[in-house]
Parts: C-alpha cells; sequence; structure tokens
C-alpha cells in the first residue's frame, strides 16, 4: 500500500517561513517523479513545484518562483517544500504527489499526472 504522509503545516504569521514535508512509503521513492500542489475550497489544485528522481530536473510554477523551494532526500523517503515570506494568500491545504516513470529527468506539472497524492498538510497564514 503507497502512504504519502505530509507534514510541517500549521499556524504561521504574515512574513515567517515553514519547512513542508512528505515521506513516502510502499513505493521505491527513489523512481518517482514527485510535486507539491495546494488547493482552497472551491478553487481546482494548483501546481506549485515538482523534482525528478534525483533533483536534477526542477519546475516552480511562477507564483512559486522566488518564495518556494523543492528539494527531496532519496534516503529518508522524504520531499520537503520550503516556503519562505509567507503570505496569507498561502492559506490552503498543501499535498504532495508520486508518479512512478522510468526515466529519471521527467516531471509532472498537472495533478492528474500523478498516480499517488497524501491526505494534506493545512498552512494557515494570519496577517
Amino acid at each position: 500500500q503507497v502512504l504519502l504522509v505530509e507534514s510541517g503545516g500549521g499556524l504561521v504569521q504574515a512574513g515567517g517561513s515553514l519547512r513542508l514535508s512528505c515521506t513516502a512509503s510502499g513505493l521505491t521513492f527513489s523512481r518517482n517523479t514527485m510535486g507539491w500542489f495546494r488547493q482552497t475550497p472551491g478553487k481546482e489544485r494548483e501546481f506549485l513545484a515538482a523534482i525528478s528522481w534525483r533533483g536534477g530536473h526542477i519546475d516552480l510554477a511562477d507564483s512559486a518562483k522566488g518564495r518556494f523551494t523543492i528539494s527531496r532526500d532519496n534516503a529518508k523517503n522524504t520531499v520537503y517544500l520550503q516556503i519562505y515570506s509567507l503570505k496569507p494568500d498561502d492559506t490552503a491545504v498543501y499535498y504532495c504527489q508520486a508518479d512512478p516513470d522510468p526515466r529519471p529527468d521527467q516531471i509532472r506539472l498537472k495533478a492528474g499526472a500523478y498516480k499517488y497524492w497524501g491526505q494534506g498538510t493545512q498552512v494557515t497564514v494570519s496577517s
């Protein structure tokens, strides 16, 4: 059974930082391309960042550039999303997603392209 567990969310003041973690089990993590998305009620899931197997290929949404970074530690089966200078508009549920791919440099930009996803972690930014 594949399990993705996000953590690190919470209530934070505007201007603060958070590091979200997503730990995977039940899959060969190092052979999965990973992504972070977020969603607010009534809106579609928004792409934030994606990273290939070994981190050689990274893509960030325009809305994430400058404040978000994605990284992974294959030894720990974990992918991270670091967020700086948080804004109230960053309030959302943040999800990590995984998709196995035989090609080491592939990433996915659309939520529907991933096979697995976690339950999400709530991030609330107060003004």
